[in-house]
């Protein structure tokens, strides 16, 4: 996975920093591509990466402020006028697809493929045989979710060495071999698959959280996480207002992610008010937990 963090900031866009944007590409995936949140300006912040329209097929807003959905209109937009067709699937809390639809409607815009819109609920909203996702309800001033991406366990490795060594060369049967069948030799002696493949995989869980107030629930909800994208709008001396507003500070989701034992930590949705103090901003996640990043816009993480 890809997570390419196009607006890290909150609020209002600033020169360093805009407002809501994060898109994961899955590599194994023939590159799809999903999206969460989908501030102002987040198609132009597109145009400087890597990210193609074409392949998003999957929107996840976590709530209904401006920040996080004014830029969701032009984008569906220049998605069609790219000549997308396939259609696309919207996650939201009730009223996103009045939001779309309406300004749609008024700017008389017409689009190219169909919007499948899903009214997010707690539990399981999406699941293949590669990937499942779970919401959760977040503490903000209106109605919100996070999101986990739970990846399916992979098969173990085909264990060709072995399989060398006892004189069983590449052909069809490794096929046979990997999908653990017992199979007959020409020598009259079997062999069992499953003893011939490595141990499985397992598969990796990232949370993506909008915007809340620090949560009990969250520490259940990303425990063991590979990763936990989270919001700090604020430093930690501004505990009062961020409770006040329905965000977390740097050190309330520092000691969370220690609590839910994740592997890695990724701070965004920071307040304009921090300019060129980031190393700062990292200081003061690290004691709590070490292995911290504040996301900057174009960054792009690997996992």
């Amino acid at each position: 996975m890809e997570f390419h963090f196009l607006g890290t900031g909150s609020g209002v866009p600033a020169t360093k920093r805009n407002v809501s944007g994060l898109v994961v590409r899955f590599l194994q995936k023939k590159s799809t591509q999903w999206l969460f949140d989908c501030g102002e300006a987040t198609q132009h912040q597109i145009l400087n990466s890597p990210v193609t329209l074409s392949k998003i097929d999957r929107i996840f807003i976590s709530h209904l402020h401006g920040d996080h959905i004014f830029g969701l209109p032009g984008l569906l937009c220049s998605r069609s006028a790219q000549g997308a067709k396939s259609k696309l699937t919207i996650y939201g809390p009730e009223g996103i697809q009045t939001f779309v639809e309406t300004t749609l409607s008024v700017s008389q815009s017409y689009l190219a493929y169909e919007i499948e819109y899903v009214v997010t609920q707690e539990g399981m909203i999406y699941s293949d045989k590669t990937i499942t996702v779970q919401a959760l309800h977040v503490d903000h001033v209106m109605p919100g979710f996070a999101y986990k991406l739970i990846e399916a366990d992979q098969p173990g490795t085909l264990q060709v060495d072995l399989l060398k060594e006892k004189g069983i060369e590449p052909g069809p049967i490794y096929q046979q071999i990997k999908r653990g069948e017992v199979i007959e030799l020409p020598d009259g002696s079997y062999l069992n698959g499953a003893e011939f493949i490595g141990e499985a995989k397992k598969g990796r869980i990232v949370v993506i959280s909008g915007d809340t107030r620090p949560m009990e629930t969250m520490c259940e909800f990303a425990k063991d996480a590979d990763l936990l994208i989270h919001e700090a709008t604020f430093r930690s001396d501004k505990k009062s207002h961020a409770d006040q507003f329905g965000h977390s500070t740097i050190c309330d989701v520092a000691k969370l992610a220690k609590q839910a034992n994740v592997k890695s930590l990724i701070l965004t949705h920071i307040s304009s008010r921090y300019v060129d103090v980031e190393e700062e901003l990292k200081a003061e996640a690290e004691p709590f937990f070490p292995n911290t990043l504040i996301a900057y816009d174009f960054m792009v993480h690997e996992l």
